[in-house]
């Protein structure tokens, strides 16, 4: 199925925004949502717009904790509908919750920032005692209204000619027969496809730089936030692709 030209895909109507991977970056996170509401109060005063974020909220940057505090009061917000998608990191730490001695590698990849950023010591990895302490102390720590939020996060938003996910979809399978793991984790296999695709796929997980991908059958707009210093967004209105980013204490939005 054909999707035609990239800055043609339908939105069904909506004024979407979509989010890259924060990892941490508070601060950028902050700067780009006062971007998202200048952008959309100058360009549709009174619309609704729909805002997605793709995962990876958590991990290698330091405030982890404040990022899951700013989205879960976006979700309350009556002025915007928000859907938030579940990351690869999300996964891992549920994972070192349920069984801290499965999900040890978590700490390898960023679990340190986080357990830190609710005031958590990070054990050994190899030290079972000490990761169930540490998992342990993290729940006390962990508002419920924290814990929720990561139970309630979803895999994949379709909305008309655009399916939003974390890493991508496996190519040669349908939207609604993809499976969990390649949702979260996929890489090659979906980032070397040439596409088509079911529906253009924005995705985060996979940067090469602090520059989104465009490409006519998927859109990455995962900018190694943590290591560059950027974290993007893009608008789609159904009538053409725009990117929108935030550095460090500088916030752009470059055309």
């Amino acid at each position: 199925m054909s999707n035609g030209p990239l800055g043609a895909g339908p939105t069904a109507g909506e004024l979407i925004y979509a989010i890259g991977d924060v990892h941490g970056r508070h601060d950028l996170l902050e700067a780009l949502l006062a971007l998202i509401v200048g952008d959309w109060r100058a360009r549709a005063p009174g619309r609704r717009p729909l805002l997605v974020l793709c995962g990876d909220y958590v991990d290698r940057g330091p405030r982890s904790a404040e990022v899951i505090d700013t989205l879960i009061a976006l979700q309350g917000r009556d002025d915007m509908r928000t859907v938030l998608l579940k990351g690869n990191h999300e996964q891992a730490l549920m994972r070192f919750l349920d069984d801290p001695t499965q999900g040890a590698k978590w700490l390898r990849v960023g679990g340190v920032e986080t357990l830190a950023s609710y005031g958590v010591r990070a054990p050994r990895p190899d030290d079972p005692s000490a990761c169930f302490q540490a998992r342990d102390l993290l729940l006390e720590r962990m508002s419920v209204s924290h814990r929720r939020f990561f139970e309630g996060l979803e895999l994949m938003l379709v909305v008309g000619g655009y399916a939003f996910v974390h890493a991508g979809v496996r190519p040669g399978i349908d939207l609604a027969g993809q499976c969990e793991d390649d949702l979260l984790w996929i890489r090659r296999e979906f980032l070397d496809h040439e596409g088509p695709f079911e529906k253009v796929i924005v995705h985060g997980h996979s940067w090469i730089d602090d520059r989104a991908q465009r490409l006519p059958h998927r859109i990455g707009i995962d900018t190694g936030a943590f290591a560059t210093g950027v974290l993007t967004a893009v608008r789609l209105d159904g009538q053409g692709v725009e990117l929108i980013q935030a550095r460090d204490d500088t916030a752009i939005a470059p055309a």
